[in-house]
């Protein structure tokens, strides 16, 4: 029988956790530096799980489990975020990665591609957010071509303001992470 990887402590704990309270499959679609670090190895810390959306959609019901100040937080000191300042690619779920598959019951965690992630960042553009993309880009993750084709055909149509920014944004990311 095949091993299942599990998360470190204490995401693994918390994540049993949320997956107790359910009876039925529910898909989150992880994004933020719970991606970064443990599906792409990037080390840094985070203290959440930021996610673009759940199916069925039980985004209310997964924070009253596990959002900040839930009790499950308060045990594990990690908790769940329903992300509102992130505008992913328009064909993202069809390259969710799944994390963890199998580790419990009815919770399966999917993530971001790596592009896609990347482009989740570029609206906010914190320095957190540049400092992943400036990771993920070292590791290897990212391709400057595959990142630009995406930004212009899935994702700048659906922004909703500041278009000129983004570009601008995306264009000095590509100079300083790959310079030619």
């Amino acid at each position: 029988m095949p091993r299942i990887e599990r998360p470190p402590e204490p995401w693994r704990s918390f994540f049993a956790a949320v997956d107790s309270r359910f009876g039925h499959d529910v898909q989150l679609h992880c994004c933020g530096g719970f991606v970064v670090t443990q599906l792409y190895g990037v080390a840094r810390t985070t203290s959440d799980v930021d996610f673009l959306g759940v199916v069925p959609n039980l985004s209310n019901r997964l924070i009253e489990i596990g959002g900040r100040d839930s009790a499950l937080h308060r045990v594990h000191k990690v908790y769940l975020d329903a992300v509102t300042v992130a505008t992913p690619p328009e064909g993202y779920g069809a390259r969710l990665v799944p994390m963890f598959p199998g580790a419990w019951a009815n919770l399966r965690l999917y993530a971001l591609e790596a592009h896609d992630l990347a482009l989740s960042k570029l609206e906010r553009n914190f320095e957190r957010d540049r400092d992943d993309v400036r990771q993920l880009a070292r590791a290897g993750h990212l391709k400057p071509a595959v990142l630009r084709e995406r930004y212009y055909n899935e994702l700048r149509p659906y922004l909703p303001a500041h278009r000129s920014r983004h570009d601008l944004t995306l264009q000095l990311w590509l100079e300083a992470f790959w310079p030619e």
